[in-house]
């Protein structure tokens, strides 16, 4: 490739969503990262729908432009995209969320559908996306018309991506602690179980304010994601032993079924915890950065929506919009 107009920093959901955007209005996209979309922390991801671990005035947006992209991608049979009925439910009494009333089949629970413990639930549609076989996917978008991904080498600063392009998109994570550098930046790891999935057709999801011990169960065919757990000032994605077996504790107390099931796997990520998502564009050194990072546990749901604004950001720069 010539020079490219833009570098996207990241290969997880938000740099490969991003440059699938960009790239779709004529920019010359180049894609750096550390790891191939397969060995991001974005692959470890239970990936439900669920704008609610994420900061920001436009996170309403964000969630419902990216709701829209994955329902026509679940109709259209995208690789890794469903949308899948099931339940979200809370341990105390509280109204159903302003989010989930508009969403398709939202109705409250009745007191029998939910499980013991839980005092107050709905029903909704949500996306699930299998991760692995959606970034392969998203990586292929990017590649068709022809962005020049680089996987293997580790930027010591942003503004040494302008030996790239004048523009750099930082899509780093939670590897913006150390790249911008931006100490507000917390890891959080969180971890998941695989086991074979014992007959579960439909999500479970509890609802929590915070991002902690929670019980979720994401089907994907033939195998059930469990979790999960977030633990705060963890950057080691390696799963621990203890707390996979505090998870599956955790849904076998509800789900008795789960404790007889073969475990397949276990996956651990980090999340890229904020205290408000970062999207906007600064001037640095005659060059641009235009930041999106620290979506926390929101970085799936949202990253259509965010890579819209970023697209137009970047078209201004370039003086296209």
């Amino acid at each position: 490739m010539d020079r490219p107009d833009v570098l996207v920093v990241g290969a997880g959901v938000s740099g490969l969503t991003t440059g699938v955007r960009l790239a779709e209005r004529g920019v010359r996209v180049r894609i750096r990262a550390e790891a191939a979309p397969g060995s991001t922390n974005s692959a470890a991801a239970g990936a439900i729908w669920d704008p609610i671990y994420a900061e920001h005035p436009r996170v309403a947006v964000w969630a419902t432009a990216s709701y829209d992209v994955f329902s026509r991608m679940a109709g259209e049979g995208f690789p890794g995209v469903r949308l899948v009925d099931g339940v979200e439910a809370s341990r105390e009494a509280m109204v159903s969320p302003e989010w989930a009333r508009g969403l398709p089949g939202f109705r409250e629970c009745t007191p029998a559908e939910l499980p013991r413990g839980f005092v107050h639930g709905w029903r909704y549609t949500a996306p699930i996306i299998d991760m692995p076989p959606y970034l392969a996917a998203l990586e292929a978008m990017v590649r068709a018309p022809g962005a020049d991904l680089r996987f293997g080498a580790r930027l010591t600063s942003l503004a040494d991506g302008f030996a790239d392009a004048p523009i750099v998109v930082n899509c780093s994570g939670a590897g913006a602690r150390e790249l911008v550098p931006d100490p507000s930046v917390k890891p959080i790891r969180g971890q998941l179980v695989a086991i074979a999935n014992p007959g579960h057709a439909e999500f479970f999801a509890e609802h929590t304010e915070e991002l902690g011990e929670m019980i979720y169960l994401l089907p994907q065919g033939d195998m059930l994601l469990l979790g999960g757990s977030a633990e705060e000032g963890i950057a080691d994605p390696e799963p621990d032993p203890l707390v996979a077996e505090a998870i599956l504790k955790r849904c076998g107390d509800i789900f008795p079924e789960i404790r007889q099931a073969e475990i397949l796997g276990h996956r651990g990520g980090i999340r890229p915890s904020r205290p408000v998502i970062r999207l906007e564009h600064e001037a640095v050194d005659g060059g641009h950065i235009v930041h999106n990072y620290g979506h926390s546990g929101a970085g799936v749901s949202l990253s259509w929506g965010c890579a819209d604004d970023v697209t137009s950001i970047v078209l201004g720069l370039l003086g296209r919009s």
